[in-house]
């Protein structure tokens, strides 16, 4: 396979000459983590003609097109105002449609209000196709655009063969104006120049989810009712019917693709709570059969062929990441394989294709890489570099990220993950904890960690803990953590703490912990269980407060919030006491680190206020960073390197470790 390397890109964009290239010597430590990636969610156009890419230009998102035979721009893609590019999609061979975001000054977060434009690759008919602000009068024209609609628009499949038309699934507003997941949503065939639209079906279901045949057909939606039960229909003559109906004697079941005829699919089901497998079943007769199964993991990702739809390959993160294939003799099983080979020690993922692949878009990362994009010519198998996500930050001086496993206090297999710094003997460490959010349906990956590897980077050993209660391996796994919030959850913390000093990697007198959403929980309430194991607890956007969920939040907002919230939570008020660290703070000792912002939704700012009327009550001293602007974690690069800056000062205070 020949490998050859491009050079730094130089952009002209509004008239006005920028490089991508910038100087690392001025920037702390805190400023070269904060940095958001360079380039994000490249792709290439159905022909191969161009090539794309999301980067950041005076603050704001753009889309720039280049030729992909010279790597010169074509095109720069942009909105005025307060308005950036979002999310978007090669639709045709020419032409793309893009999500409209706005910066507004009361959140660093971008909004997206359902909007989406249509532009070709050099610029030319400009279109707004979808959203509440089409149906105007056209400056200086009669002519009436598409009719206005209140709802939020994404794209649901792009056609490749239509060049006219795409899908766009449409989930409507409620009478203020907010998105209404609850509802059921309308998917629309949109017209790529006109913005005229048809409607094609309305789910059954809200919180949905659409699957598309071969054809461009919808045939199944998923979705949660009010009970948070997930239900999955397949539409038949029109019609929706209830996948009950097959009875296929499977928990969990969701459609993932359709198989090689347009009657049966793949789909990811499990039995008796065990861990997700894959299935092939027949839509006609209910026949089905497994094809993938991991004992200890659930699949972390689901690789489609976008020429033909269907599934190629299951991603596992048991430990380390790796892929079992549903064929084998697939093409793009056999590319993957071969990409795998050419880049050692490097998980490797196909993110966007011509319309027959011949060119992939491939970017590759591991625990020491954030990600370089190449661009691979299936035909001559040629592999080409385009560029790299945070080039100022060099792999070869990262840390290792080393899977751990170990046996809880009552006997349950609890793996992670422990970030050894570069360059340092790995014994008697400072160690920082680092529980992950949600908790339910989230967990710990090997990967690179901006975070981890900064605090690795200054001498600090870091440990993730995929806790019971987590997700990716297993309902049963999962539901052993539902009303365990500040037990045995924190207990699997606690133990992995212990378990790493016992492995002689880290100073038991010199650990902290700190933690986002949960996370943050989590920080506080082991160091109310074991007040002696953390010299130092940082919270960032925490919890702090369980009865107060019930009431203040976006979780709160919906009946199937509620009924979650009743689930996981239970609805005892003296054990959710019991569990809440702002009814808890004379158990602590550790010194504290609170960081909130004062527009989060999802833990809003009375959960730091509970806490902190708790702690000023009994006069415990407490550091605090609030950013009024930022929501559910700090979006804006600055913001967040001014959180890095006073989180490593107070880790190494706390850690004594020397600068």
């Amino acid at each position: 396979m020949i490998f050859t390397k491009y050079l730094t890109i130089m952009l002209l964009v509004c008239g006005g000459l920028f490089t991508h290239a910038f100087a690392t010597e001025s920037l702390s430590t805190a400023q070269l983590f904060s940095r958001g990636a360079e380039f994000s969610n490249v792709k290439i156009s159905p022909t191969g003609e161009y090539i794309s890419a999301i980067t950041k230009h005076n603050g704001k998102d753009k889309l720039l097109i280049l030729n992909a035979k010279t790597k010169q721009i074509h095109h720069a893609i942009f909105f005025p105002s307060n308005a950036q590019v979002g999310d978007y999609a090669w639709v045709n061979n020419d032409r793309i449609v893009l999500q409209k975001e706005y910066l507004k000054g009361w959140s660093d977060v971008p909004l997206y209000y359902g909007e989406l434009m249509a532009v070709n690759a050099d610029g030319s008919r400009a279109t707004y196709l979808f959203g509440f602000n089409s149906g105007e009068q056209q400056t200086g024209s009669h002519l009436k655009k598409n009719t206005p609609i209140r709802a939020t628009a994404f794209i649901l499949d792009p056609l490749p063969d239509d060049d006219r038309y795409m899908l766009v699934n449409a989930i409507p507003w409620n009478e203020s104006n907010s998105l209404n997941y609850e509802l059921s949503q309308t998917v629309y065939r949109v017209n790529l120049y006109k913005g005229f639209r048809r409607k094609v079906t309305t789910s059954p279901i809200g919180y949905s989810r659409f699957l598309t045949d071969h054809d461009g057909e919808v045939r199944f939606v998923a979705g949660e009712d009010e009970n948070n039960i997930t239900k999955v229909f397949y539409r038949q003559d029109r019609e929706w019917l209830n996948t009950d109906q097959l009875k296929l004697n499977l928990d969990d079941f969701y459609p993932i693709s359709f198989a090689e005829n347009k009657n049966s699919i793949y789909a990811a089901a499990r039995v008796k709570g065990e861990t997700l497998g894959i299935y092939e079943i027949n839509l006609e007769t209910g026949e089905k059969t497994q094809i993938i199964k991991d004992d200890k993991s659930d699949p972390s990702n689901y690789w489609i062929n976008q020429t033909t739809k269907k599934l190629y390959a299951v991603e596992f993160e048991n430990g380390y990441p790796s892929y079992a294939f549903v064929d084998p003799e697939n093409s793009h099983s056999k590319l993957l394989k071969l990409l795998l080979a050419s880049l050692p020690g490097h998980q490797v993922r196909i993110v966007s294709e011509t319309r027959h692949s011949e060119k992939l878009i491939v970017v590759a990362f591991n625990d020491r890489n954030p990600g370089d994009y190449y661009i691979f010519d299936t035909k001559a198998l040629t592999l080409q570099h385009l560029a790299s996500a945070k080039k100022w930050l060099d792999p070869a001086r990262m840390s290792e990220v080393k899977p751990i496993s170990f046996t809880s206090r009552d006997g349950k297999i609890i793996s992670g993950y422990l970030t050894l710094p570069y360059g340092k003997e790995a014994t008697n460490l400072p160690l920082v904890v680092n529980p992950h959010g949600g908790p339910h349906g989230i967990r710990d990956e090997w990967g690179f960690n901006t975070q981890n590897q900064m605090l690795a980077n200054q001498g600090m050993a870091v440990l993730q803990v995929n806790f019971r209660g987590s997700g990716g391996f297993g309902q049963n796994f999962e539901q052993a953590g539902f009303q365990k919030w500040g037990s045995e959850v924190q207990y699997d913390i606690i133990d992995a703490t212990h378990y790493v000093i016992d492995q002689g990697y880290v100073d038991k007198n010199r650990i902290c912990i700190s933690g986002g959403s949960f996370g943050g929980y989590s920080a506080l309430q082991s160091a109310i269980l074991e007040p002696d194991l953390f010299k130092c607890a940082i919270g960032f956007a925490g919890i702090y407060n369980l009865e107060l969920m019930f009431n203040e939040g976006d979780i709160a907002n919906s009946a199937s919030g509620t009924s979650y919230l009743k689930n996981v939570l239970g609805q005892n008020s003296e054990v959710l006491r019991a569990m809440s660290p702002s009814e808890n703070v004379d158990k602590l000792k550790a010194n504290l680190l609170l960081v909130h912002g004062g527009d989060d939704e999802r833990a809003p700012i009375e959960q730091l206020e509970s806490l902190e009327k708790a702690l000023k009550a009994r006069n415990y001293p407490y550091e605090k960073l609030v950013m009024d602007d930022e929501g559910h974690g700090f979006y804006n690069d600055d913001n967040r390197a001014q959180y890095y800056e006073k989180m490593l000062l107070f880790l190494k205070k706390n850690l004594n470790i020397k600068s």
